[in-house]
Parts: C-alpha cells; structure tokens; sequence
C-alpha cells in the first residue's frame, strides 16, 4: 500500500463513526485505544463490569477487519493456555505446535490481574517482541498485534495486582467510566432488542480499513514530526514526576516515548503532520497514570494519581 496516499486522519474519522453507531458515550476511550492501537501499544481497560469494555475491543476489531480472540483470565490459568503448547500427533510420530489465543490481531485479557504473577508473565514476551518462545522455537505473533488488558477497579478479592514491569508493557491506562444520561438512553434504546452475540451484525457495521492499511497507517503516524521544543517539554513532563512529593515512583524514559507515540496519534487523527504540545497534554495521564506510585502519605490524604500527574502539568511550563 502507498503509504503517501493514506489519509490517516479520514481513516480514523471513518472508524470512530462506525465504532459510535454501537459504543455511546464513550469518544475519550474510543480515541485512545485508537491511538494506542495505530502506535503498535497495548491498552489496558480499567471499568466495573457492563461499560461495554469487551463491545468497545470487539467493536474495533469488526471495523478495522482484524482477528480477535477474548480469553478469560482465571486463578487456574496456565501460561501455556495462552501462548500454545507442543502436542503429540501419533498420526506423524512428531510434536505439533497448537497455537494459543495469543495468536490473533486483537487478544482481549479479560480481568487480567484474576490469573497469577507466573501466567501474567508470559504475555510479557508476546507484548513487547511480538514472539512466543517454546521448546527453542520462536513463534512470530501476527501484524498488528495488540492486546486489551481489563480489569475491575472495585473487587479486589481473588485478583493478583499487576507488577510495574507489567503494567509498563501497556502504553495507556484508559478509564471506562459511565456513560451521560443521553448516551445511556442510547444504549437502552439500541441495545435491549440485540442481546447476544450476534449484535456486530445486526448493526451492520461497515469495515472501513484493511490489515494492510492499519500497518500503513503505523508508518504515517510514526513519520509524524516532533519539534524540539515539544521533546524537551515531554522530558521535562517525565522527568517532574521523579521530584514530585506526591509520587513514590516518578516516571521512566520509555513513559516518555509511550507519550510521544500516543501524541503522534492524536496529531494525525486531526490532520497534522506534527505534534503540538496540547497533543502530548491529550495522552499524558493515559500514558502515565499506571507508571506512577503515589506516595503512602499523598494516599492518607487522599491525592489520587490522576490529580498528582495533574498538578505536574500544570507546573511545567508549555512551549510556544
């Protein structure tokens, strides 16, 4: 595909009207996943149960012509539930590969933190190379690859929190929130008489991109220009949550790029070819709200992460 003649931001103007015929309510979550999604990131999802996580992943996936597969993380899952296993075939007298549902475009991780350290850690590969490795064979994961993490931010019981390490692998935390009053008359009016799985089909949902033209759609994005006045600004951004009294844990170099890739987004979703300082303002608590410790203390006196990041924002000063 020629890259040049891609309009990335037509494309997302496309995919966000046809994700919107079936998710309300929901544009901020919609745009970042998007723009995570177009900047080779991983998402994780963090709402109660029934804000349309899942429909907003499956939703994407339909419009976007790429494979999806939910699992369901669970106390009892193996790694190799995820990634595949060697089999036995007696037919051949060899070992066959059988591939997990880590194979496929889109892999939503349903309640994630529900499976232990152990089976959480073999996404770990899969995340950042793009590989499965078993018995000496690496295995490459398909193009695009992106996972959605989810988790419910109010039951904790039987839930293993993710690590910092793993945490770092996904490039936003988006927050599904509810929806306003208009936008639930919405789903209420749309959604009662389309109940099960097959309500994609049933809202006719057009496929407004190809495989090829998502992949080409990373090389327009990653190609956009970034000033340097906007880098020094992202530095400093990262580097005031090191020395900020509200943070345990400030930021590392690689928030810093996460940062720069969403704005690359952002930027071309609103037909630039650079990125402008309010771009990197758009996705700086998506990007860093899960990189970031807040202090004990900070958390006795009730600061939360978004308002520490926040606060941060607003004490660095913007370039012209």
């Amino acid at each position: 595909m020629d890259r040049a003649a891609l309009d990335v931001a037509a494309l997302y103007g496309r995919a966000l009207a046809q994700i919107e015929r079936v998710v309300y309510g929901q544009r901020d979550a919609v745009t970042s996943c998007l723009a995570a999604l177009f900047s080779n990131g991983h998402i994780l999802l963090e709402g109660v149960p029934g804000v349309a996580k899942t429909t907003l992943v499956r939703t994407i996936a339909a419009v976007l012509s790429l494979d999806f597969k939910r699992f369901q993380f669970t106390p009892d899952l193996l790694p190799n539930d995820i990634t595949g296993s060697y089999v036995f075939r007696a037919q051949t007298s060899a070992f066959e590969f059988r591939e997990g549902p880590v194979f496929a475009n889109f892999l939503l991780a349903d309640e994630v933190n529900r499976a232990p350290a152990k089976t959480q850690s073999a996404l770990l590969e899969a995340m950042q190379e793009g590989t499965v490795s078993l018995e000496k064979h690496v295995h490459p994961l398909p193009a695009p690859f992106v996972v959605f993490g989810t988790q419910n931010p109010v039951e904790h019981e039987g839930t293993y929190p993710l690590p910092l390490a793993q945490l770092d692998r996904f490039m936003f935390k988006v927050l599904v929130g509810y929806p306003d009053a208009s936008s639930e008359e919405q789903i209420l009016t749309q959604h009662h008489a389309n109940p099960g799985r097959g309500f994609l089909e049933t809202f006719q949902l057009e496929k407004v991109a190809t495989r090829e033209e998502v992949l080409a759609a990373r090389e327009v994005i990653n190609a956009t220009f970034v000033r340097p006045e906007v880098i020094r600004y992202v530095r400093a951004l990262v580097a005031a949550t090191r020395d900020n009294s509200n943070l345990l844990v400030g930021a590392s170099p690689r928030a810093g790029l996460m940062l720069l890739m969403g704005s690359k987004s952002l930027a071309r979703f609103e037909g630039r070819d650079f990125v402008t300082p309010d771009d990197i303002k758009a996705v700086f608590l998506p990007a860093l709200r899960h990189r970031v410790v807040v202090s004990p203390a900070s958390e006795l006196e009730g600061v939360t992460v978004d308002e520490a990041l926040q606060q941060i924002m607003k004490s660095v000063e913007v370039p012209r």
